[in-house]
């Protein structure tokens, strides 16, 4: 196995592309712990994209003048309260949400948990979301990811995820 970044440029397929008015520069890690546990968030959604239960990787959108290390060490404290080592980059992902008009560029990072402590949720991801952390092994993760692509929003998730899950496990079965 190479270092190389991975790199996807997918397509959405779930709802009509009208326009793409707006991208997102996002940040988002795969994190494991030393007992090889993969730590992801748990959301239960009810919004334009329909209900949905999902799994999905913990991140978020970089806000103006942040870089991505700073954002995916915010984002990963909000969303799971942890502190953690940044391993790797994994590479990035290109997808877009037809349905709201948008380009994701999805940055993904592998990451070790250092610690875990007070999480930092909006809002909109404690009321809206319903964000919870989910503690997984590998084939758990793989299942659920599977489990979710029950929906629409759930098959654009697990489209772009599943593939940088299978790279980090890979890149971690390298470090070992």
């Amino acid at each position: 196995m190479n270092d190389e970044e991975l790199h996807l440029n997918l397509e959405d397929k779930e709802w009509p592309l009208t326009t793409i008015d707006h991208d997102r520069m996002i940040a988002r890690a795969i994190v494991v712990d030393g007992d090889d546990n993969f730590y992801f968030v748990r959301a239960n959604r009810d919004d334009d994209f329909g209900k949905a239960t999902l799994i999905e990787t913990a991140g978020g959108g970089v806000e103006p003048g942040e870089n991505l290390d700073t954002a995916i060490r915010r984002e990963l404290i909000e969303e799971l309260g942890a502190e953690v080592e940044v391993i790797c980059k994994i590479g990035v992902v290109s997808d877009y949400y037809n349905l709201i008009h948008r380009h994701n560029i999805n940055n993904y990072y592998l990451c070790r948990v250092k610690s875990f402590g007070d999480k930092h949720l909006t809002q909109d991801e404690i009321e809206d979301f319903h964000l919870s952390t989910l503690k997984l092994h590998y084939d758990e993760a793989l299942a659920e990811y599977e489990k979710c692509s029950s929906t629409r929003l759930g098959r654009l998730v697990a489209n772009r995820e599943v593939p940088v899950l299978k790279r980090a496990k890979d890149l971690l079965d390298v470090k070992e």
